[in-house]
């Protein structure tokens, strides 16, 4: 069997078994944006796709290769899996930007819902607000009338973090100052640095910075405290807002697959996911780990096209 994942980076893992395995040459395809940090060999988004490709690996006894490939914010991986993948053979890895692209670029080619179907979400990340560790700024500071206005880098235009900050803007009335980067890299740069007050990144980009006092977090992004940050407030817990962007990263398939075909492929990763070991892994790179059913994951992915449809409209987002 083989699965190789594209994410704006492609991630293929090819795997050879017989059984699902008979003729599955599974790939996973990683659809993330091209201007995170996490879509680079060796961020973030890759690492949790070789870290999961090394236990279908063992779980199937099969090599499994990922392969990285640019692609236009994960559109370009996208297609490729929904016009050449109609078996099985071929998987989508994608994170919450999936449901965000169809309302920033006027033509993606192929309808998000309809196209693919779901196998099982299997991390989530959230992001974090945070500043430089000299910074003065606190968490009460944030949207507060009484303090002058903050500027935010975020990791690029139509990212999960610009949209958490759009979010918040829109929910205290209040105007920051957006600084969009390619990437979360040279955003966490900048920051330090004090090129920028503040900072919307994801907890796997900024972690390694946190833990080194290099940055002070000042609240992350999901409805509730994240397990690799338990000290850091969330935005609602702390703003008394109802605000949650807690970015997801799962397995697509084509719609075309066999159901039986669906059904094997989420029998792995639910195997896999519960494997302490990658939980501990995963953990260790920012993310929390998940097992959802496919129905489930089509429901998160459903629900935030929704809502993120209804807030680039309302901020006036556009990409191309």
């Amino acid at each position: 069997m083989g699965i190789s994942a594209f994410s704006d980076w492609a991630h293929r893992i090819s795997i050879g078994k017989p059984s699902l395995a008979h003729q599955i040459h599974g790939r996973f395809s990683t659809a993330t944006r091209d201007n995170s940090s996490d879509l680079s060999p060796g961020g973030g988004t890759d690492l949790l796709a070789r870290r999961l490709g090394a236990e279908l690996e063992h779980y199937w006894q099969r090599p499994v290769i990922i392969e990285n490939r640019p692609g236009a914010s994960g559109v370009v991986g996208a297609r490729h899996v929904v016009d050449n993948a109609t078996d099985g053979h071929m998987l989508l890895m994608v994170n919450s930007s999936y449901a965000i692209n169809p309302s920033v670029f006027s033509e993606l080619g192929f309808d998000p819902l309809e196209d693919l179907t779901g196998i099982m979400n299997v991390a989530w990340v959230p992001s974090v607000w945070v500043t430089a560790p000299t910074s003065a700024i606190t968490v009460e500071q944030l949207g507060s009338p009484d303090s002058p206005p903050l500027s935010y880098a975020s990791c690029g235009n139509g990212t999960p973090q610009h949209l958490a900050g759009e979010l918040f803007q829109q929910q205290t009335n209040t105007q920051l100052l957006h600084v969009a980067y390619r990437g979360c890299g040279p955003a966490l740069t900048d920051v330090m640095s004090g090129q920028v007050d503040t900072a919307i990144v994801t907890v796997s980009s900024a972690m390694g910075l946190i833990e080194a006092s290099q940055l002070r977090p000042l609240a992350v992004t999901s409805a509730e405290r994240s397990p690799v940050l338990p000290n850091v407030p969330s935005l609602q817990e702390s703003k008394h807002l109802t605000f949650d962007i807690n970015q997801w990263h799962g397995l697509l398939a084509s719609s075309k697959t066999p159901a039986e075909h669906l059904a094997q492929l989420h029998a792995a990763l639910d195997h896999v996911m519960q494997n302490q070991n990658i939980q501990d892994n995963l953990k260790t790179l920012g993310y929390t780990s998940s097992r959802t059913s496919a129905r489930e994951f089509n429901q998160i992915v459903a629900t935030d096209l929704q809502r993120f449809q209804q807030l680039i409209q309302d901020a006036h987002i556009q990409i191309n």
